[in-house]
């Protein structure tokens, strides 16, 4: 019985793990992608008003071709992102925050969709939406996240496909 306890004891002990130093701990990442949204700005009159939102990007992953950016984007770019994605990639692409229809309406007694309260909810759903897809593997290859988390205006006519690692 002792040599079965024996074999059972090093076969739990842990493997010889390196300690880490403080250089290891506040060294840079080996991957990150770190994205928010900040700033948002409202821009326009009545009906021709909207919000749109700082999009800022920090990665050293080797398929983004800048490793910093930022863009602003509006509601609509991320509904365009969203179905892009669904139509092209073969994950499953998590919700958007709601269009808050309600908060549309005529004759509110409020600000509707550009309260301050309301647009500080949208943008973190925003920015949890897009760091759930930015975070996905198969998403990081797909062109229209490069387009856009890195290029100032979204070509709607694009081609979609992969990003290809040069």
């Amino acid at each position: 019985m002792g040599e079965h306890e024996d074999a059972a004891a090093a076969d739990t002990r842990r493997l010889g793990v390196k300690k880490q130093t403080l250089d290891d701990a506040y060294a840079a990442p080996a991957n990150f992608l770190e994205i928010d949204i900040a700033n948002p700005m409202t821009h326009g009159v009545a009906k021709k008003r909207y919000t749109d939102y700082e999009v800022r990007m920090k990665t050293n992953l080797p398929v983004f071709k800048k490793k910093e950016s930022s863009v602003r984007r509006r509601y609509s770019d991320f509904e365009w992102l969203r179905t892009e994605l669904e139509r092209e990639s073969k994950i499953v692409v998590p919700v958007l925050p709601g269009k808050a229809l309600k908060r549309q309406l005529p004759f509110r007694g409020d600000d509707g969709i550009f309260e301050d309260e309301f647009i500080e909810e949208r943008r973190l759903g925003l920015e949890a939406f897009l760091n759930r897809i930015a975070g996905h593997p198969l998403a990081q290859n797909e062109r229209c996240l490069h387009m856009f988390l890195q290029d100032q205006e979204i070509d709607r006519s694009y081609t979609p496909g992969k990003i290809r690692n040069t």
